[in-house]
């Protein structure tokens, strides 16, 4: 969803945040570590990877752009990305806000300013962007897994999986698309269909490493803990795999017994 780039989440991270998230009841607001493109809970193409003083060059030089023409759509747009890559993401929202008052028909302006919205909470705001961010007649599959993505923070899934399955009339079998999907699955609960779904979006050579460390959890969550770690070690060292699928025994161990402490309570 290059617009204009995804940060890529570290996968134990990422997969002990999903395990709260999901073992907990949450939704993906809780999980630190993946966000949609550009918010929470979703996958994504990275850029090449820079060297963090490559990075702060390229911040440095964006800025000076764009504080030499904020009515620069594209000085916004990679400004924000640095900005964001920095933590400063309120900073970020400010300065794709202005540029999309003086832009407002940009529409990769509009998908930025809407990732930077989400990422900060305001995720009805990014809806609303987000929707000027391409047209009925003319959508884009980027723009729409981005909106389930918004959706799925907001608590609806299910009008999230709307969004994804439309996206994928589009781009049949798109891996982040189908990874959103999943894990919207099991935000809902339907863990073998998330468990089904992860599995087609894990095929292929170059899978990012996230969808895997998805499929792992939502097998585990099913309590195929060996299944689940040796997913898990396509992508991890086995120490690190066999960590996560002892963290989700025990997430999960806690919340049976949450839920037995609670059932008695009311006996």
């Amino acid at each position: 969803m290059m617009i204009p780039r995804f940060w890529l989440a570290d996968p134990p991270r990422t997969f002990r945040a999903m395990a709260a998230a999901l073992t907990l009841g949450g939704t993906l607001a809780g999980c630190a570590g993946l966000k949609p493109p550009e918010t929470t809970g979703s996958l994504g193409i990275a850029s090449p990877a820079a060297s963090s003083e490559e990075e702060a060059r390229d911040g440095d030089a964006w800025g000076e752009r764009y504080r030499a023409n904020p009515s620069d759509p594209e000085a916004a747009i990679h400004y924000a990305q640095s900005l964001r890559a920095n933590g400063q993401r309120a900073q970020a929202v400010a300065v794709l806000e202005q540029a999309s008052l003086r832009n407002p028909k940009h529409m990769e302006l509009l998908g930025a300013y809407g990732r930077a919205l989400a990422d900060v909470g305001n995720y009805q705001q990014a809806l609303d962007v987000l929707t000027r961010a391409h047209t009925p007649d003319h959508p884009d599959w980027r723009i729409l897994s981005v909106q389930g993505a918004v959706l799925d923070q907001m608590g609806r899934h299910q009008d999230a999986q709307r969004y994804y399955e439309t996206a994928l009339k589009i781009v049949p079998d798109e891996p982040t698309v189908l990874s959103n999907l999943g894990l919207s699955y099991a935000l809902s609960k339907d863990l073998p269909r998330a468990e089904a779904t992860l599995r087609r979006a894990s095929t292929g050579a170059s899978v990012d490493p996230r969808v895997r460390q998805n499929l792992a959890l939502v097998v585990g969550l099913q309590g195929r803990f060996a299944e689940a770690e040796t997913i898990a070690r396509a992508d991890l060292p086995s120490d690190e795999a066999a960590a996560n699928v002892a963290y989700l025994r025990q997430m999960l161990s806690r919340e049976q017994a949450r839920r037995t402490t609670a059932t008695s309570g009311r006996s």
